[in-house]
């Protein structure tokens, strides 16, 4: 595989989300965006509080949604 065809940032961390929580990523970014809250940590916090995700991966959801990812 070449350098061009790694996936980096936040997605890279997509695969093991899906694995790990049986739920497309798709399905988080719904979460997220239906959330009541809107700033970056308060959505990590009540990701991690409310549906058992690691920081983690609730960052990389999180900065995937706020930076307008699909």
């Amino acid at each position: 595989m070449s350098e061009n065809n790694v996936v980096k940032g936040p997605a890279s961390y997509f695969p093991s989300i899906e694995k790990k929580y049986g739920r497309p990523v798709s399905e988080w970014f719904e979460v997220i965006r239906d959330a009541p809250l809107s700033k970056h940590m308060e959505l990590v916090s009540w990701l991690k509080a409310e549906h058992g995700l690691g920081h983690g991966h609730a960052n990389a959801l999180v900065a995937h949604v706020l930076a307008g990812g699909k």
